[in-house]
């Protein structure tokens, strides 16, 4: 499965909690917060000021390196 922007985090991380430091890595850091439960990786790096096309390009990689 890839990720996508639409993928909502808190789902990403109960499939795949390998991926966790890949959020971290690329700053995402609230994966503890209760909004990444129901936030899209575009919704959260749009809060966060971050580039979700190359957050979720991180995170198909790190899951086709596994």
């Amino acid at each position: 499965m890839a990720i996508t922007k639409d993928n909502v985090i808190g789902e990403v991380i109960t499939a795949h909690p390998e991926l966790i430091e890949t959020f971290f890595q690329n700053g995402m850091m609230c994966i503890g917060c209760p909004a990444s439960q129901g936030e899209s990786i575009e919704q959260a790096s749009q809060v966060h000021g971050l580039d979700a096309d190359a957050l979720v390009n991180a995170l198909n990689d790190a899951l086709k390196a596994e």
